[in-house]
């Protein structure tokens, strides 16, 4: 296992040169851990604990750019474009598994970029109580953990790793972990440049 533990430390994806990176899973775990009590217990609606959703931004060779998340039913597709799909939407933490990105590998010439990110969908946004972990798994290496250790509360994203193409030949994947007020002031802080209105799920 391999922790990114301070913003801006990255790492390449290992690759043997005789076969391609293969399936890549994003996973995002969190505890299941109601606030315990005041405002923010008001907040949550008793004790109720924090949905969190698991997404990524994603930018193609080509300029297409887009997202994959719950919200808006934006799954993906893993075999079509963009390469990337959500497996499902956990409401409430207690999936053992968490929520997976899965990316298409096999298809890295087409993927310049994604960023990876969480957000608060209900619930107050109190990361120090929720505890989320990403884990990147893949088959040619040892995993990659970004522990989300640094709390900003009242900010309901976080932008938590970016991976980027290197050269067609793998990903490097950096950690960010930079929280922010939602879609939009995240889309303008890394240049994504879309158009946000808002969803449901």
């Amino acid at each position: 296992m391999i922790q990114l533990t301070k913003k801006g430390q990255s790492i390449n994806l290992s690759k043997d040169t005789h076969t391609s990176l293969g399936e890549i899973s994003v996973n995002l775990n969190w505890n299941q851990k109601p606030s315990s009590g005041g405002f923010f217990k008001a907040l949550l609606g008793g004790n109720k604990s924090a949905d969190l959703d698991l997404g990524c931004l994603y930018e193609m060779q080509d300029g297409r750019r887009g997202c994959v998340q719950a919200l808006g039913n934006a799954f993906g597709n893993l075999q079509g474009d963009p390469y990337i799909q959500l497996d499902h939407d956990d409401r409430t933490g207690a999936s053992t598994n968490g929520e997976n990105l899965r990316i298409n590998g096999d298809k890295l010439t087409d993927i310049k970029r994604i960023l990876v990110y969480t957000f608060i969908y209900e619930g107050a946004a109190n990361w120090n109580e929720v505890g989320g972990v990403v884990t990147l798994k893949y088959k040619n290496g040892e995993d990659i953990v970004v522990n989300m250790d640094e709390h900003r509360n009242g900010k309901i994203m976080c932008a938590i790793a970016m991976i980027e193409n290197v050269q067609n030949q793998t990903f490097n994947v950096k950690r960010l972990v930079e929280y922010f007020d939602g879609h939009q002031q995240m889309d303008k802080a890394y240049k994504w440049g879309m158009q946000w209105t808002a969803g449901r799920k």
